[in-house]
């Protein structure tokens, strides 16, 4: 059973390991709110996850410690599993989704763990770490759905606390449950006005689901950037903590998580990974009543991969219209190309790729097809480029 006791006693326990992180003030993300950002991607490992995982291996006993443990993760837990083992010279292995970035895989070896990696999505890694246990006697460190875990994670809402003790709304990004259950019952139990929000994918929206329906529930498939919160299945005790302290869980897209993670990073000069995005997500595009409010959003995490990182930019420039790509039909005459980029210099964008080509079926015989990949400054100005554009006779398809 979570108390609060336990949450503290966590809190105590974590300070020979975790860093406490920066709440900072956010005035360039978005002017509805008071918005702050709990940096949880500068943590030790680079996600909050450390917190739960040491917590719940310091509090084995010499027969467990001597067995070993044994996790499952998308990568995030992993890494803190790994590090709190190694640092309590304990063996650990960890079952981690073939399709994790790589980066989250090397820098659990890195602390030490050996990995195994499993065909799947995490539900698929969870079955084979439930296997290994039942092989070896190792005690399984589970990701969300232990007592001493959600003690750990809750150590982020009495930092809050101290933090901004006025805050109003907190919201945190929802997998399996375990850290929002945490947050959400510290928060609550010392302050029971504060409002709690919770935010998932909408390609793994396993906890809103089970919760609306009141009843836990399994997804078919998720499918989201934000592999860290790719949970089919909540956890049994996490359900029952977000249906009691959990005010509402709602969902973004992957093109808004995307933008999300680009505003971070233009906007706050921080790097937060899809997962840790989702709560900056949900404020931006407006689906929480926390307008003229004091909001905390929970980035979870860092750990994103580079190769990743840089199709999510896209993405994002895409999504707010600073990157765009215009298929125009043209006359196959002289001086066609050149008037579309007058047009297009004289508004100030940037064209990045061009490809002319007369081999379209679906033109006339004397007609061409221009491929633009163009740069502007958003969808204003790539709106008033389309209408000049049209407006001097040209068709874009």
């Amino acid at each position: 059973m979570v108390t609060l006791d336990k949450i503290y006693h966590a809190s105590h326990i974590l300070k020979e390991v975790i860093r406490p992180t920066e709440l900072i003030r956010s005035t360039r993300i978005t002017d509805s709110c008071n918005l702050y950002l709990k940096t949880e991607n500068l943590q030790v490992t680079g996600s909050f996850k450390v917190r739960g995982a040491y917590y719940k291996i310091s509090q084995l006993s010499p027969e467990e410690r001597e067995k070993g443990v044994i996790a499952c993760s998308a990568g995030n837990h992993a890494q803190g599993v790994a590090l709190a083992a190694t640092k309590h010279g304990i063996k650990a292995k960890i079952c981690i989704p073939d399709g994790a970035p790589i980066s989250k895989v090397e820098a659990t070896k890195s602390y030490g763990a050996e990995v195994c990696l499993v065909k799947g999505v995490y539900d698929d890694a969870y079955e084979k770490a439930v296997s290994l246990v039942k092989e070896t006697g190792a005690t399984f460190i589970h990701p969300f759905d232990d007592d001493m875990v959600i003690a750990g994670q809750g150590s982020i809402g009495l930092e809050i606390i101290d933090q901004l003790p006025k805050a109003d709304a907190v919201v945190v990004p929802v997998g399996g449950g375990g850290l929002i259950s945490g947050v959400a019952f510290a928060m609550k139990s010392l302050d029971p006005t504060i409002k709690i929000y919770g935010v998932q994918a909408e390609g793994a929206a396993s906890m809103k689901n089970s919760v609306n329906d009141d009843k836990i529930e399994t997804l078919g498939r998720v499918h989201t950037i934000a592999d860290g919160i790719a949970v089919k299945t909540p956890g049994d005790t996490t359900f029952e903590m977000c249906k009691q302290y959990v005010d509402d869980i709602v969902t973004v897209s992957d093109d808004e998580i995307s933008t999300a993670i680009l505003e971070l990073i233009e906007r706050e000069k921080i790097i937060a990974e899809g997962a840790g995005a989702t709560s900056v997500a949900a404020v931006m595009f407006d689906k929480l009543p926390v307008k003229g409010k004091n909001v905390v959003c929970l980035v979870s995490g860092g750990n994103i991969d580079v190769t990743i990182l840089s199709r999510v930019i896209n993405r994002g420039l895409q999504k707010t219209g600073r990157l765009a790509e215009l298929v125009i039909e043209l006359t196959d005459k002289p001086g066609q190309l050149l008037a579309v980029s007058e047009i297009i210099s004289s508004y100030g964008a940037n064209v990045v790729a061009i490809e002319h080509n007369r081999a379209d079926e679906k033109l006339d015989i004397n007609d061409c097809v221009l491929r633009l990949s163009i740069e502007t400054r958003n969808q204003e100005h790539l709106d008033e480029i389309k209408n000049a554009i049209t407006g001097s006779g040209f068709k874009i398809r």
